[in-house]
Parts: structure tokens; C-alpha cells; sequence
């Protein structure tokens, strides 16, 4: 029978493994860490012409918990525009990995990495902005 938490499954096969090109315009890389935990995420998105995110990868030093919120998290993402990706939060993740609260940390941690990859692939996408206050 399969069990209505997802985490070891996540956890023992985690989706999405792995980087994408980080120096890509358009792909976006957030790397967040726990210090209190010692959990460290990096969670990289690849956007398409149309603003959808077609790929997401994810390396996750942590805890079981931290893995499976990542490894959800990169599965949530795909198909997903920018906007509708933001709106990802780490109780829904939490809700279906049905974390503990001792681990609800985890879950906020991929929700970070989430918004880090996608402000690091929105700067990317004007980077005009940036020359001109070097140039200032």
C-alpha cells in the first residue's frame, strides 16, 4: 500500500538530482543554508522563452527531511511559470512530505531556494540594469 506521506520516498529516491548550467541566462540558482541545522540547499531552475520553468535540479546536503523538501520542491516547480512558482510555500510542501514541526525548517528551506533561484534568474534577465549603476 502506498503510504500518504511522500517523504522516504523522496527521500530514498530523490527526483531531479544533479545542476544545470549555472552561468546560462536563463537559468536561475539559489543556494540557501540552515546554519542551525547545517543544512545546505542549492536549487537551480531552467526558464523557457515563455517565462515556464521546463527543468529544476537540486544538491541538498541535510537531513532525509531537507532532501525530500527539495526533491518535492524541484517536482512542483516544472511546468510552473515564475509567478506561480513563488507562490509555492513551505506548508504545502511540509502538508504533503507531512513533515514533523521539528522538521518544518526543511520545508522553508526549499520555499528560500525556490525564491533565491527565481531572483537570480530574474536578474539575469536584466542585466543592463546592473552595468549602468557600475558605470554610475
Amino acid at each position: 500500500a502506498a503510504l500518504p506521506c511522500q517523504v522516504v520516498d523522496h527521500y530514498e529516491n530523490p527526483r531531479n538530482v544533479g545542476s544545470l548550467d549555472r552561468n546560462a541566462k536563463n537559468v536561475g540558482t539559489g543556494l540557501v543554508g540552515a546554519p542551525a541545522c547545517g543544512d545546505v540547499m542549492k536549487l537551480q531552475v531552467e526558464v523557457d522563452e515563455s517565462g515556464r520553468i521546463v527543468d529544476a535540479r537540486f544538491k541538498t546536503f541535510g537531513c532525509g527531511s531537507a532532501i525530500a523538501s527539495s526533491s518535492l520542491a524541484t517536482e512542483w516547480v516544472k511546468g510552473k511559470t515564475v509567478d506561480e512558482a513563488l507562490k509555492i510555500r513551505n506548508t504545502d510542501i511540509a502538508k504533503e512530505l507531512c513533515l514533523p514541526p521539528v522538521k518544518l525548517h526543511c520545508s522553508m528551506l526549499a520555499e528560500d531556494a525556490i525564491k533565491a533561484a527565481l531572483a537570480d534568474y530574474k536578474l539575469k534577465q536584466n542585466p543592463k540594469k546592473e552595468e549602468s549603476e557600475k558605470k554610475a
